[in-house]
């Protein structure tokens, strides 16, 4: 079900006066309020529909200690449905890995793979 809907979405449809934002569940409780415990860069995740709901839960992110460039807005409610489906891979990293997180590699701007 997870790449045709997503609980973001069906919570969003049931209550759709609610600003629904979907984050924080692609990391360890521990790492969610102090991403610190995973050393360099990696990524936190918000999808929503509602703008200024996205930017408050980016503001409380960033009082977890997130970086504010850590921080992705991946669009609206529907695109939960990716993060739902890493849940299956992180879970089974979870089984081998100690503390850790995913970290998105970035090609710089204006370079062009040949």
């Amino acid at each position: 079900m997870a790449n045709t809907d997503s609980l973001g979405e069906r919570i969003q449809r049931a209550f759709p006066d609610a600003r629904v934002v979907k984050t924080l569940n692609t990391v360890h409780v521990d790492v969610m309020v102090d991403p610190a415990r995973v050393p360099g860069q990696h990524n936190i995740f918000v999808s929503g529909n509602d703008p200024e709901a996205k930017r408050t839960v980016s503001t409380l992110l960033t009082e977890f200690g997130w970086q504010s460039n850590a921080i992705l807005d991946l669009g609206d409610i529907g695109t939960a449905r990716g993060v739902e489906m890493y849940a299956s891979l992180y879970f089974t990293l979870a089984g081998v890995l100690d503390t850790f997180n995913i970290a998105i590699v970035r090609r710089e701007r204006g370079l062009r793979s040949s």
